[in-house]
């Protein structure tokens, strides 16, 4: 039976007013399953350990627990067992049955070695077994005795002495708040305040909203500028560590604590200056963050993720307004159509992140927006895919199971 022509031309608009909420059911739908997609793509790829190659010999590292952070969310929200046990597959490699780590050093003073701890206080509030209690103690005591400047602030590794940098908030912090929280150590709230209020006295940019990647209080390297003892540049992942180990540590900082109302205004004008230098036209972010028209400068993906993922989870815990959420959907969109590539199957690769950045060391790296430019862009790199993982669980409207 033919239809009438009018009903023909009203069923033709009704499609047409229809095509764009299906089309987005359609992505949303997809997109609703990339941190899965993502979880189990680590599983395949390393199958044994985060980051795991033929050439690399397991240790603890703080790549790993980026990773990890990201599983265990997918965990959360889906309860599936085999993302917990690869967890505890993972760090049962390292940590022994009287608590000792395996590769971990308390003497080297890192704070990229605290960052696993993190899953070992998951391992331990989920099984109880003392081992992971007292793996937990020891990363607690590098803290105790760990080098600081005159204010107080950790030294990011004792080969660097004198310097804060702001990845190392993210490596120390959360762990150190959740700590605290899980053992009722409520003076040590000041001092993971302190950190935080440290660093951005010490590398924010007043005129740009900025943080600078590092700061020498003793102004003898020659990265840190001798007037303000900063490092010369803005690297997108530093201020993405940043605004993560933010809204990870108020997770656990006590809602009547004197601080906690400046730690949410630090995050407010971290993410005003990171909207301000979102480009428009991508929603992206370049590597030296305030440079767009710099020679070679390209949009990381590491930082687009991190950002995402701070900005959405502060958004959703009402630490930031609504519009912080909007900057970190246009940007989630742009991840998914230029870093993520879905192979035929089903397997995900993660594109765009620049391999590492740092200041000092040897070879000498000087902060300069050249050194920044000359590190190897990568796909799949641990920290790269552990960030998106995060950011794609966060933006995610997946109902929550009954875990923690």
């Amino acid at each position: 039976m033919q239809l009438p022509a009018a009903n023909l031309i009203r069923t033709s608009c009704l499609l047409l007013l229809l095509f764009p909420f299906l089309f987005a059911a359609t992505i949303n739908a997809q997109d609703a399953s990339r941190s899965r997609q993502g979880a189990d793509t680590v599983l395949t790829m390393w199958k044994d350990y985060p980051g795991a190659t033929p050439e690399r010999t397991p240790r603890w590292t703080y790549e790993q627990g980026v990773v990890l952070l990201g599983i265990a969310r997918v965990w959360k929200n889906t309860g599936d067992q085999k993302y917990f046990d690869y967890i505890r597959q993972t760090l049962d490699r390292y940590v022994a049955d009287d608590g000792t780590i395996r590769t971990y050093r308390v003497e080297e003073f890192n704070l990229d070695n605290i960052l696993l701890g993190r899953m070992v206080l998951l391992l331990y509030r989920e099984t109880k077994a003392e081992k992971y209690r007292k793996a937990a103690d020891l990363l607690r005591e590098q803290l105790r005795k760990h080098p600081r400047t005159s204010e107080g602030g950790f030294w990011h590794k004792q080969i660097y002495p004198s310097q804060m940098w702001l990845d190392g908030l993210y490596m120390a912090e959360p762990f150190y708040a959740e700590y605290a929280a899980t053992f009722h150590e409520e003076a040590a709230f000041d001092d993971i305040a302190r950190q935080f209020i440290l660093i951005e006295r010490h590398t924010r940019d007043d005129k740009t909203g900025l943080l600078y990647h590092g700061w020498d209080e003793s102004r003898k390297q020659r990265w840190s500028n001798p007037s303000t003892g900063r490092s010369p540049n803005f690297w997108g992942r530093a201020m993405g560590w940043y605004g993560m180990a933010l809204v990870d540590t108020l997770d656990y900082f006590p809602k009547a604590h004197p601080k906690r109302a400046e730690l949410i205004a630090i995050l407010r004008r971290l993410a005003t200056a990171v909207a301000k230098y979102q480009d428009q036209k991508s929603g992206l972010w370049y590597q030296v963050v305030d440079k767009p028209e710099g020679k070679g400068n390209y949009f990381e993906s590491s930082a687009a993720a991190m950002f995402v993922y701070a900005l959405a989870k502060g958004a959703h815990k009402k630490y930031l307004p609504a519009s912080s959420l909007r900057v970190a959907e246009k940007a989630y969109r742009a991840i998914l159509s230029q870093f993520v590539e879905t192979k035929p199957n089903g397997l995900v690769d993660y594109k765009g992140t620049v391999s590492v950045a740092g200041l000092g060391g040897n070879p000498y790296r000087d902060g300069s927006y050249e050194y920044y430019l000359s590190e190897k862009v990568v796909t799949n790199d641990p920290k790269g895919y552990g960030a998106f993982i995060m950011a794609a669980a966060e933006m995610e409207p997946i109902k929550k199971k009954n875990k923690p």
